[in-house]
C-alpha cells in the first residue's frame, strides 16, 4: 500500500516525529521560586493591580495517538503572584475539555502550588489530587477545576497541565491580555504543513517577539495492521514553528457599555482549513458560507425540519390564521401565537435539542427551537421565511470572511414579504413584531438559505431608542403644587420595565420609584399603559405632592424631578477599547411648572447648548421664566452607538456637562 492510498483513509495515520527546539527565553523557571520572586511589582496605569500574571507559557504540538491518527497535545504553565484578597478569584482555575462521543480531551501531569514568603523562606504547599473537581457543564463540555490552597496576600501560585486532544479542529486558542496585568504572555504552536489552519489575532497590544521558523522533520508513520504486524514508513515535510511573546501586558478590565472585553483582548484562535497530505488531493475542511448553510440546513438538531412537510401544522395553524387578509398579518398572528404561547428555556444557543414537532407539544424550549418553529410555521403558511444565525453582543463578534460556527450563538427569523425583511425573535413575551432584543445587534450576521444564503449587519448604530417625559406642575391651592408625570420610553427600556414588571410586579416597580421621592416631595397613583401589548408604546405615569418646607425662606427645586444622569457613566480616566452603546439615544423631558404661590424666582440655571463632535449629537437645556411660571426642556441626542476609543474623553466630558447641568436647581424665595 503506498503512502498516497494510506493518507486517504483517515485514522489510518500514526505520527511521530522529534525536533530540536529553540531555546526558550522565560523570565521564571516553573516549579522554582525563590525569595527574590516575591520582589515582582508593576509600575504605571496597572500599579494598583490586585494580581501581576509573571508568565504565562503555553505550547501546542501534533503527536502521534495509538489510534491511528492525531493528537494535539498543548502543554500550560502560569505563574501569579496574588497582591490583594480581592484577586483570590485568580486562585480558582477551570480547564474546559471537549466531549464528542466516545472521544475526549484528557488533563494529565496536572501540578499546582502555592508558594509563602514566611521569615524569609519559600514554603511551599501542593494542590491535593483529590481537591481537582468535574463538572459536565453542556452534552460537548466538561471542565476540570481546582482553588489554590493556603492561599494568603504576597503569595505567588503557579500551575502547569498537559491537554490532549483527538480533535484537530480544537487547536488551543491564546489570550496573551487578561483583567490583571502580565509581564509575560508566550504562546508556540509546531504546525506541519500538512494541517492547514486559518490564524485569526485579536487586540490592539503589539507583539515582542513574532517569529515563525521552518525546518525539515522526518514522520515516521505506523498504520496499525490489526491481526498482522503493523506496517511502518517514514517522508520527509515541513514545520514551521510560530512563536508569539507580548512583554508587559497591560490590564484590560470591562469599563460600561462594553459588548464583550473578549473581542479587544490581546489574543489568537484558529481554524482548521484544509488537510494536504503528501501526494494525496487536499480536503477542504472549513468550507464556505454556501457549504455551511447547507450543511446547516440538512442538520436534524438545526433545520432539517424546515424541508419536512409539517402536514401537523394544518389542524393548528386554520385557527391561527382565520381572518388574516394579507402575508403581512399572517405573519404577525404567527409570529404572536409562538412568542404568547411558548414559554423560552434558555438563550443562547446554536442547535436545537429537539424537534419542532415535539417543542410544539412541550410548549417550551431554547431560543433556537422556538424561532426555527417560528420559521417552519411561517413556511408552512407560504410565506418565505429563512433562519438567521449571530452572535449575541455578550458573546463576541463573528468574522465575516471566515465561516467559524463557533462564533455563533443565537438563531432568530427573517420574514420576506413584498421585498421587505423582517427580523422576528418570538422568544421573549415583551417584544413587539419585527423588533429584536439589544442583544441581537452585534454586527455581521447570517440568512441560511439553500440557494441564495446572504449576510445581514445588524448594527447598533441603526438602533434609534427616542424617550419623551412630559411633566406638568401646578398649584394646588394649599400653598403647595401637584404634579403629573408621563413618561414613554423608548422600545428598549420600555422591554427592560415589561420584563421587570414581570419578574417582581407593579407593587415592587413602584415601590423604587417612590422610594426616590422623599422630603418634600411624595409620588402617588401610579398607572401603566399596553403593559400587555408589546406591539404599543409602554406609557408609564404618576402623580407628585410637593410641599416646600414652611420654616425655611428658601425652597430648590431641580426641574428634572429624578429624571436625569446622576452620574458619569464614563467614570475611567482612559479607555483603551472602542465605547458600544446599545442604541442610539434621543432623550427629551420638558416641563411646564407654576411658580408656587407666595413664592419669586431668585435664581435659575443658565440656558445652554453643547454639540457633540459638530453633528454627532447635542445636549440643549433651556429654561424661560414666564411672569407666573416657568418653561424647561432638556434633551440629549447622540446619532450613533459606537465610538472609537479615541472619542473616549470627549465623551466623559460631554456626560459629565450633562450630569453637571442638570443637577442645577431653581431657587424660590419666600415673598417678603
Amino acid at each position: 500500500m503506498t503512502i498516497q492510498n494510506r493518507s486517504l483513509l483517515a485514522g489510518l495515520c500514526l505520527l511521530v516525529f522529534t525536533a530540536s527546539r529553540a531555546q526558550d527565553k522565560l523570565p521564571v523557571k516553573f516549579g522554582k521560586v525563590t525569595p527574590e520572586d516575591f520582589n515582582v511589582k508593576v509600575t504605571g496605569a496597572d500599579s494598583a493591580a490586585e494580581a501581576i500574571i509573571i508568565a504565562d507559557y503555553g505550547i501546542s504540538t501534533f503527536e502521534g495517538s495509538t489510534k491511528g491518527w492525531f493528537d494535539l497535545t498543548f502543554k500550560h504553565s502560569c505563574r501569579i503572584k496574588i497582591l490583594k484578597r480581592t484577586a483570590f478569584g485568580a486562585a480558582t482555575v477551570t480547564i474546559p475539555l471537549y466531549v464528542q462521543g466516545n472521544e475526549t480531551e484528557k488533563v494529565q501531569s496536572l501540578r499546582a502550588s502555592t508558594y509563602n514568603l514566611e521569615n524569609g523562606k519559600v514554603v511551599e504547599t501542593r494542590l491535593d489530587d483529590k481537591s481537582i473537581f468535574t463538572d459536565k457543564l453542556s452534552r460537548n463540555i466538561i471542565e476540570k477545576k481546582f482553588t489554590f490552597p493556603a492561599l494568603k496576600e504576597g503569595a505567588i501560585i503557579e500551575y502547569t497541565y498537559t491537554q490532549t486532544s483527538p480533535f484537530l479542529f480544537n487547536l488551543q486558542p491564546w489570550t496573551f491580555q487578561r483583567e490583571y496585568p502580565c509581564l509575560w504572555s508566550e504562546y508556540q504552536v509546531d504546525m506541519p504543513d500538512f494541517f492547514r489552519y486559518v490564524t485569526i489575532s485579536h487586540g490592539y497590544v503589539p507583539f515582542s517577539v513574532n517569529t515563525s521558523n521552518s525546518r525539515n522533520v522526518t514522520f515516521n508513520l505506523t498504520f496499525p495492521g490489526g491481526a498482522d504486524k503493523d506496517d511502518h514508513e517514514s517522508f520527509e515535510d515541513n514545520v514551521v514553528t510560530h512563536r508569539w511573546v507580548i512583554r508587559n501586558v497591560p490590564a484590560l478590565k470591562e469599563e460600561p457599555f462594553t459588548t464583550t472585553v473578549e473581542n479587544y483582548m490581546a489574543r489568537m484562535e484558529f481554524q482548521l482549513s484544509r488537510y494536504e497530505f503528501p501526494r494525496s488531493i487536499p480536503k477542504d475542511v472549513m468550507g464556505n458560507w454556501v457549504s455551511v448553510s447547507e450543511g446547516l440546513l440538512k442538520e436534524d438538531d438545526f433545520g432539517a425540519d424546515l424541508d419536512r412537510s409539517n402536514s401537523w401544522l394544518d389542524d393548528e395553524l386554520n385557527p391561527v390564521l382565520q381572518g388574516a387578509k394579507n402575508d403581512r398579518e399572517k405573519a404577525k398572528r404567527i409570529y404572536a401565537f409562538v412568542r404568547d404561547k411558548f414559554s423560552c428555556t434558555s438563550h443562547g444557543s446554536l442547535y436545537a435539542y429537539d424537534p419542532i414537532k415535539t417543542v410544539f407539544k412541550n410548549r417550551h424550549g431554547n431560543e433556537a427551537e422556538i424561532n426555527l418553529l417560528l420559521t417552519a410555521m411561517l413556511r408552512h403558511a407560504k410565506i418565505t421565511a429563512d433562519p438567521v444565525i449571530l452572535s449575541t453582543r455578550g458573546h463576541g463578534f463573528t468574522n465575516e470572511i471566515y465561516p467559524l460556527l463557533s462564533r455563533f450563538n443565537y438563531v432568530i427569523s427573517c420574514v420576506t414579504i413584498d421585498a421587505s425583511r423582517y427580523y422576528l425573535d418570538a422568544s421573549e413575551p415583551w417584544l413587539g413584531f419585527a423588533r429584536l432584543p439589544e442583544r441581537c445587534y452585534n454586527g455581521y450576521a447570517r440568512v441560511l438559505n439553500k440557494d441564495m444564503p446572504s449576510y445581514v449587519i445588524l448594527d447598533a448604530d441603526s438602533m434609534k431608542e427616542n424617550k419623551i417625559t412630559l411633566t406638568l406642575i401646578t398649584k394646588d391651592g394649599k400653598g403647595g403644587l401637584i404634579g403629573h408625570i408621563q413618561s414613554t420610553p423608548g422600545f428598549n427600556e420600555a422591554c427592560a420595565v415589561r420584563e421587570k414588571l414581570k419578574s417582581s410586579g407593579k407593587d415592587d416597580y413602584f415601590k423604587t420609584v417612590k422610594a426616590g421621592y422623599t422630603g418634600e416631595y411624595a409620588a402617588s397613583g401610579f398607572e401603566i399603559d399596553s403593559l400587555l401589548r408589546p406591539d404599543d408604546p409602554l406609557g408609564v405615569g404618576y402623580d407628585l405632592q410637593i410641599t416646600p418646607d414652611p420654616n425655611s425662606d428658601l425652597f430648590y427645586f431641580n426641574p428634572m424631578l429624578g429624571e436625569g444622569y446622576k452620574e458619569n457613566p464614563f467614570m475611567s480616566a482612559e479607555r483603551r477599547y472602542p465605547v458600544e452603546m446599545p442604541y442610539a439615544m434621543d432623550e427629551t423631558y420638558t416641563m411646564t411648572m407654576d411658580i408656587p404661590d407666595g413664592y419669586v424666582v431668585d435664581e435659575l440655571p443658565k440656558q445652554t447648548k453643547v454639540l457633540y463632535n459638530d453633528d454627532e449629537g447635542f445636549f440643549e437645556y433651556l429654561i424661560v421664566k414666564g411672569e407666573d411660571n416657568i418653561q424647561f426642556r432638556s434633551r440629549i441626542k447622540l446619532n450613533k452607538a459606537n465610538f472609537k476609543s479615541e472619542d473616549y474623553a470627549s465623551l466623559r466630558d460631554f456626560f459629565g456637562f450633562v450630569v453637571k447641568k442638570q443637577s442645577e436647581q431653581i431657587v424660590f424665595k419666600k415673598k417678603k
